[in-house]
């Protein structure tokens, strides 16, 4: 009888594990290590990310110097504008008169971006640059309110602020909201009786990340801290190239007072016919110092990325590009030159040192990444970078430089400017794929035969989406997840990895998916955030050589066929907190049996810890208002002989996590 349930009991087992999917860890040997800045983050002012999102202004047009310079303000009584104010890149400025009449009065009133976000008995510091032209005193009265409301009184805030003298002097007050409001707006009343002028008239909120006075909204700069991101790259994108060579972004206009940094127009606010939004400029308040600042703060590598002499190439033909030659280029030449220096020079010796130190850092940003270019292709890049290049290189050789392959991932192009960069010997390049949830399941093996001699992979932009849903849904997320394990099991080739885009306000979106929405109030972490957040607290130091076996004992081909669902895997070890990592990806509609092997480790605690992200909810997603519809999970699993079994669920990704 004995014999008889023995034998039983071993076929059991022996169907059991037929029917597992079995992955494999070799934990003898530490393989490849994962750069610091394998996963990061990417930052383009689209989708009203700067202004309007996460640099903490909530007055747009704040300067007047809009090409309809009340964009975004209401004027009543005597508002006259000039144009000989006290900063020379902002000379536009407004002197309020009284009106004549004592129950007329003049005002402005800024309707803030898409409205201005208030809570309740939070502070606000107001401040403008401000004089009496005649000489004496005044006095004006700044509000917040609620223009919607059927109360007897608009004002949810209210401070008065004294004005002195001819000359232009900086004043600031600090008024609190009475109420929560995500569309307020605030009026600067004049004086009655004398006039006055305003200049740079500028709300944030007392609370900003860190306390800067110039600083990031509180809550979606907090959003990018939790990420826990090894690289941040700025300030785009396409903006990088702009339409055209005057409207690209450039960095020497970012910097110095922020009062004095001249508007630039931003390319997307006329790109998108069907998402227009003709009020979107970028004002500069969010420059370089700032971005520098933060990449610190968060403790990312810091990656700008610089103009390489062209504007954008689908929009412009070779006209609008810089001559091909050194003296064409010398401006774009030194424009990265003294960028280094900027970020790591010594303010004693450095002009572009000693404007980041009397902005309030003296020491360096320690900058080791420069890319040049963004998303061009084919010889006029390839001509222009020969030459810029090398004369960065002579002055600086501790710079890494990256190249692009252009805007595509798998064409002529593509092979074409992978050849150039490695003639070029760029350090990395740049690869770009916003592709749909097919295109993912075709490539989930895309590194594992990149050469591994010359440049790494810097997979710059990329993001899943369903053909017909291009939004942050879960349904596309888990395909994130799973394309990621290729990624991370090369780290070998890839050193960089940067979802993107990274921001959308709900009411200025024109591109989608992206990382992180908001509202005025609120922030929103989709489910790809929560999918890049799981790989970055779980980097781990060094790849584990994994395998995936499906039920029959038939290895999967990293991991299965092209086109077809199925499990995926990677493992590293993380030899400073002394863990063994394995990340599983079931993108199957049905839960999978499932045994990991952790072979080479002798000793190991009883239960490994879990996090879980269901994704099996396809249209689900999370968005201001309701943002926890896909969220991790935590648990705990057995260890037993130094096996994991368990059931991955369907369209779920798992992190254990083994101490050793």
């Amino acid at each position: 009888m004995r014999k008889t349930i023995t034998i039983l009991f071993l076929m059991l087992a022996a169907c059991v594990s037929a029917q597992q999917t079995t992955i494999t860890v070799n934990a003898k040997k530490a393989g490849a290590a994962i750069q610091p800045t394998m996963w990061g983050i990417f930052f383009e002012d689209i989708n009203y990310a700067a202004d309007g999102g996460l640099y903490g202004e909530l007055l747009i047009n704040r300067s007047f110097e809009f090409p309809n310079n009340f964009a975004g303000w209401e004027i009543s009584g005597k508002v006259t504008l000039k144009d000989d104010g006290p900063f020379d890149k902002n000379p536009h400025y407004v002197s309020l008169a009284p009106s004549g009449h004592h129950d007329k009065h003049t005002m402005i009133e800024n309707r803030g971006f898409f409205g201005i976000g208030v809570q309740k008995d939070a502070e606000y510091r107001f401040s403008v640059w401000a004089r009496v032209p005649d000489g004496g005193k005044s006095k004006i009265w700044v509000d917040l309110v609620d223009v919607s409301t059927q109360n007897e009184d608009q004002k949810i805030g209210n401070v008065g602020v004294e004005i002195n003298g001819k000359e232009w002097k900086k004043y600031t007050a600090v008024v609190k909201s009475s109420r929560t409001l995500a569309k307020a707006h605030l009026r600067v009343w004049g004086d009655s009786e004398v006039t006055t002028d305003l200049e740079h008239v500028s709300l944030f909120p007392v609370n900003t990340y860190r306390g800067h006075e110039n600083g990031m909204r509180q809550d979606v700069a907090q959003a990018l801290e939790d990420l826990h991101p090894g690289v941040f790259r700025f300030p785009g994108g396409c903006i990088v190239e702009g339409t055209d060579l005057e409207t690209r972004y450039q960095w020497k206009n970012s910097i110095g007072p922020v009062e004095n940094r001249p508007l630039n127009e931003n390319r997307w606010h006329y790109t998108f016919t069907y998402r227009y939004f003709p009020d979107y400029f970028q004002s500069y308040g969010l420059g370089f110092f700032e971005y520098f600042q933060l990449a610190e703060e968060i403790g990312a590598e810091p990656l700008p990325v610089l103009n390489v002499g062209m504007a954008c190439q689908f929009q412009n033909g070779e006209e609008a590009h810089a001559p091909a030659t050194k003296e064409g280029l010398q401006q774009f030449i030194d424009d990265c030159i003294d960028l280094i220096d900027f970020a790591n020079g010594d303010p004693a010796t450095n002009k572009w040192a000693k404007i980041r130190a009397e902005m309030g850092h003296p020491a360096p940003f320690n900058l080791k990444f420069l890319a040049i270019g963004n998303e061009q292709w084919e010889q006029p890049y390839y001509d222009r970078l020969a030459i810029i290049a090398p004369e960065v290189r002579k002055v600086h050789p501790e710079i890494k430089l990256i190249g692009t392959s252009g805007p595509n991932a798998e064409d002529k192009w593509f092979e074409h400017g992978w050849a150039a960069m490695r003639q070029l010997k760029a350090d990395l390049v740049d690869e770009h794929y916003y592709r749909n949830i097919a295109w993912y399941k075709n490539w989930m093996n895309r590194y594992d035969s990149y050469d591994r001699k010359g440049p790494k992979v810097f997979a710059g932009e990329w993001a899943c989406h369903d053909s017909g849903k291009k939004w942050n849904h879960a349904g596309a997320s888990i395909y994130e997840a799973a394309f990621m394990t290729n990624i991370e099991r090369n780290a070998d080739v890839v050193h960089m990895a940067t979802y993107a885009p990274l921001f959308a306000h709900v009411d200025g979106w024109q591109w989608r998916p992206d990382l992180i929405w908001y509202d005025n109030l609120e922030t929103a972490r989709t489910a790809s955030y929560y999918v890049q957040q799981m790989y970055m607290l779980n980097r781990g130091t060094n790849v584990l050589p994994t395998t995936v076996t499906l039920p029959g004992g038939k290895p999967a081909a990293n991991p299965v066929a092209k086109g077809e669902d199925g499990v995926f895997a990677s493992a590293v070890i993380d030899k400073h907190k002394k863990q063994i990592i394995v990340k599983v990806i079931n993108t199957t509609g049905e839960a999978k049996p499932l045994s990991i092997k952790l072979n080479g480790v002798k000793q190991l605690p009883t239960t490994a810890e879990t996090i879980s992200l269901d994704c099996s909810d396809y249209d689900a997603e999370n968005m201001p208002g309701k943002p926890e519809r896909v969220v991790p999970k935590t648990a705990t699993v057995s260890i037993d002989n130094a096996t994991i079994s368990t059931q991955q669920a369907a369209k779920t990704f798992t992190v254990y996590r083994v101490n050793l």
